[in-house]
């Protein structure tokens, strides 16, 4: 038997392309679509077929556009468990409260006569919390009205500069636990410029910030210089500088050039009047324009990470330092830079202490905002104005907790619970999205199972 071939049109001088042969899909039938497809692929029988043909590949997209994956996304990012953490949070939060009010087992007795009585109970910790940090509906006039959402501002103002810090650190790969020693810096060479130095209005508050800067920026880059000299790890480095700091300053509150005459307390003079940030809303209100400053601020990170040449080198380290460095950039002095730039925005948190909330220098300046710092850039995702958001939730927790603790006499540690399992909820994605069913391996597995069916219809399609 003679086999039987096909002529080439190339050889025959026949330039026109052959007909693609009919495929047989399973149901049974002639599919046109799939044939029109080989022969997209093929260039009309010109060229061999391809793996995974171009028109295969459209309809996968197209079919991944059509069943929602721009939702999926959405409600699968960095964005949504962020906020469905915060929400878990508090209503754990609001579990352990309702466990521990005895009030709460009282009215649970009669709950089938009165429910409202139990729901009453069980949410008026966060009712309080509401009104000390957004509104109280219950004041004598709009000034009382609205002081609890300028506490929050005013309270959220170091959080968010001092997490900028962090964040930026972060985005380089560095973890800077330093943010405390990095506020105390700035704060002490902020405030000494601010009651020792007497300079016009306007231009001491500018050297106060100034000051400020290149105090953390001072003690941020010598992380930064061990880090890129010696190798010697951050985390150890700034936790040490955090005593150091802290120690350093409550020997220099005892001290004749920080200490106030005739105090015996370790508390330095008050700031010159022109050394303090202009109040926003008159007397009745402690906020500040260093809240105008943090806004700024973050805006200037902003605009560092993603329009700036240093800022990509600074994403670039964070992602592969190995790969940085032999694409010709400097990491040791990327290193130094972000940790002067990261103790910069900290010190900028101790400048909105001394000349803005406190108004001079004490042992307690810092407090806890330096760890509280940590917590706002992981749950900002270590970006600028996620960081800004998570201060301003944060400030709106501290400022809140402590109404919440005068109306309903729940511990304010329960706002330091509520803060650590945002945290135990940041560090595992995986087990928020388990928990509210968004599991984006699960939507993978589907989408690339159906475009394999696709595909190997194609296949079978061009050997046929």
């Amino acid at each position: 038997m003679s086999e039987k071939t096909t002529p080439d049109p190339l050889a025959t001088g026949n330039n026109s392309a052959p007909e693609p042969a009919p495929t047989q899909v399973p149901g049974g039938t002639t599919s046109e679509a799939v044939a029109s497809d080989v022969a997209l692929d093929t260039a009309g029988g010109q060229m061999p077929p391809s793996a995974v043909p171009a028109a295969t590949q459209l309809r996968g997209r197209d079919h991944r556009d059509g069943d929602g994956s721009v939702l999926h996304q959405i409600f699968t990012g960095n964005a949504m468990v962020s906020f469905l953490s915060v929400l878990l949070a508090i209503v754990l939060g609001g579990i352990l409260m309702a466990v521990t009010n005895p009030k709460v087992a009282v009215t649970a007795g009669y709950f089938f006569a009165q429910p409202g009585d139990l729901l009453t109970e069980v949410i008026r910790p966060y009712t309080a919390l509401v009104q000390g940090s957004i509104f109280n509906w219950a004041g004598a006039d709009l000034a009382a009205q609205l002081y609890p959402i300028t506490e929050t501002l005013t309270v959220a103002t170091p959080l968010i500069c001092a997490g900028l810090g962090v964040a930026l650190a972060f985005r380089a790969g560095l973890f800077n636990i330093g943010a405390q020693g990095q506020i105390i810096f700035g704060a002490l060479f902020g405030a000494y410029v601010g009651f020792a130095w007497h300079l016009p209005i306007g231009l001491h508050l500018l050297v106060v910030i100034l000051a400020g800067l290149v105090g953390g920026a001072v003690w941020g880059g010598v992380v930064g210089l061990l880090k890129a000299r010696t190798g010697a790890h951050e985390v150890i480095v700034t936790i040490m500088l955090n005593y150091i700091a802290n120690f350093l300053l409550l020997f220099l509150l005892t001290t004749p050039a920080f200490q106030r005459k005739g105090s015996t307390n370790p508390i330095s003079p008050f700031l010159d009047s022109t050394a303090l940030f202009p109040e926003l809303l008159g007397p009745q209100f402690r906020l500040h324009a260093g809240f105008l400053v943090a806004i700024a601020a973050t805006a200037f990170v902003w605009w560092l990470l993603n329009r700036s040449t240093v800022g990509f080198e600074f994403r670039a380290v964070g992602a592969n330092p190995n790969a940085a460095r032999t694409a010709g950039i400097n990491v040791a002095r990327s290193t130094i830079l972000v940790m002067a730039i990261a103790g910069a925005l900290a010190g900028l948190a101790g400048v909105a202490q001394v000349s803005g909330t406190e108004k001079y220098l004490s042992g307690g300046v810092a407090a806890s905002i330096g760890f509280d710092a940590i917590t706002v850039a992981l749950l900002g995702r270590s970006t600028p104005w996620g960081t800004f958001f998570a201060g301003l939730l944060f400030g709106a927790f501290r400022a809140g907790g402590v109404a919440m603790q005068a109306q309903t006499q729940t511990p304010i540690d329960i706002v330091l619970v509520i803060q650590s399992l945002i945290v135990l909820f940041i560090a595992a994605p995986p087990l928020v999205r388990a928990i509210f069913g968004l599991n984006p391996r699960k939507k993978k597995t589907t989408t690339s199972g159906t475009a394999g069916s696709h595909t190997g219809g194609v296949k079978s399609g061009a050997a046929a």
